[in-house]
């Protein structure tokens, strides 16, 4: 379940009150996503408060581009949420989709490429290492408490990226916008494929999507509301044309029909959007994957 850092006028009870929900729930995961230009939380401040929050779940981040980031300071600040949270991190990684994230930050949009993103990876793995990244006195730490590092997911939809990502991912943290399963299952066979060329062991193949659950046509107008918002860098003509046809909406029963057809195809894990910041939707959520996994 994901948090609803992209929904408009959060404070710190709202968040406080989803992650503790989430943690005590059926679960597997409580997520979150990276923009800048944007008025959700700083990913790497909010991983310290889930940290705090939570006790239970894994705490993943889908995803933080690492271009936006010095690469070692971005080593430091997840290997402190590591710590914090008592191993409890996934990270998943981007190079992100919004080139205004890039200039606000002043990064180079050039750098937006899986070369750019497997460079800062490197540097990362070096620091959780323990290696020296310069002539210091000490490395920097602190040493994650997963040896090694966090698991690294890399956040795509694409084969070619899913292709290189092979050498330094764990698996995939991709995203559906319609739902379609038969391709879904192609692109994890890419990476099965992949991963087996490389000599690892197979990858955690993790998708995503928009939802809003309830009856009537409520919850696709969610959907929409939703997309115009976070869309902004889309011309509204074209979000209001995707919209009836991305993410789910649709009642409990519904769902439960969605998440057998992904497991079906070998999905370990379905990170879910939400369209609202109503606690409500979670609670909803929940007696689904409970019937859903008895």
């Amino acid at each position: 379940m994901t948090l609803p850092v992209m929904e408009a006028d959060l404070d710190a009870e709202t968040l406080q009150t989803w992650a503790r929900v989430i943690d005590s729930g059926p679960f597997s995961s409580l997520c979150w996503g990276e923009r800048i230009a944007f008025d959700n939380p700083h990913s790497l401040t909010l991983l310290g408060a889930v940290a705090a929050w939570t006790d239970r779940v894994r705490l993943v981040t889908t995803v933080v581009v690492p271009q936006l980031h010095d690469p070692v300071m971005l080593a430091k600040a997840l290997a402190t949420g590591d710590l914090l949270c008592g191993g409890r991190l996934t990270v998943g990684l981007g190079v992100g989709g919004r080139e205004e994230d890039y200039r606000a930050v002043g990064a180079d949009p050039a750098s937006q490429t899986m070369r750019g993103m497997a460079d800062r990876v490197a540097v990362m793995r070096r620091v959780w290492a323990g290696e020296k990244v310069n002539e210091s006195v000490l490395p920097v730490g602190p040493a994650p408490v997963q040896s090694g590092g966090p698991r690294l997911l890399v956040g795509t939809i694409g084969p070619r990226t899913v292709r290189s990502a092979a050498q330094w991912a764990d698996g995939l943290a991709g995203t559906t916008l319609d739902l379609d399963v038969d391709r879904q299952n192609e692109l994890f066979d890419v990476a099965r494929t992949a991963w087996a060329q490389a000599g690892k062991p197979a990858p955690h193949l993790a998708t995503s999507f928009w939802f809003a659950i309830g009856e009537g046509d409520k919850p696709r107008e969610q959907v929409h509301r939703h997309l115009r918002r976070y869309m902004n860098w889309i011309p509204a003509n074209v979000v209001d044309a995707m919209a009836p046809m991305t993410g789910w909406a649709g009642t409990e029963r519904e769902l439960l029909d969605v998440l057998r057809r992904f497991e079906d195809i070998g999905t370990d894990e379905i990170h879910l959007i939400p369209t609202s910041s109503d606690v409500e939707q979670v609670r909803k959520i929940a007696e689904v994957v409970n019937e859903f996994a008895s």
